[in-house]
C-alpha cells in the first residue's frame, strides 16, 4: 500500500502565499503521477495541478501564474506553491498519486484566505 501525509495550509490574508507539500511512503516504486485537487464546501473536488514522472505539469486556469507544482523524486514527495492566493481558493487541499494504475489519495489540509 502506499501512504501520503500531507501538511502545510492554514489560514492566510488574500495576496498571501501558503505551501503544500505530500510525502509519499510504502509501496513507491512506479509512482506516475502527482497532483492536488481541491474541494470546497458545496462543490465538486476539482483538479488545481498535476506533474508526471517526466515533469510535465498542468494547471487548471484559475491558478495558472499562481501556484506551483513540483515534485522530488528522490524523497517522493510533491509541493505546491500557492502565490497570490484569493478568497475563492480556500477549500480542503488533497494530494494523490498514481501508482501502476491505482490512485492514492492523502487525508486533506484545509487552506483558508480571508478577504
Amino acid at each position: 500500500q502506499v501512504q501520503l501525509v500531507e501538511s502545510g495550509g492554514g489560514l492566510v490574508e488574500a495576496g498571501g502565499s501558503l505551501g503544500l507539500s505530500c510525502a509519499a511512503s510504502g509501496r513507491i516504486f512506479g509512482i506516475n503521477a502527482m497532483g492536488w485537487y481541491r474541494q470546497a464546501p458545496g462543490n465538486q473536488r476539482e483538479l488545481v495541478a498535476v506533474i508526471t514522472s517526466s515533469g510535465s505539469t498542468t494547471y487548471v486556469d484559475s491558478v495558472k501564474g499562481r501556484f506551483t507544482i513540483s515534485r522530488d523524486n528522490a524523497k517522493n514527495t510533491v509541493y505546491l506553491q500557492m502565490n497570490s492566493l484569493k478568497p475563492e481558493d480556500t477549500a480542503v487541499y488533497y494530494c494523490k498519486i498514481v501508482r501502476q494504475g491505482y490512485a492514492y489519495w492523502g487525508q486533506g489540509t484545509q487552506v483558508t484566505v480571508s478577504s
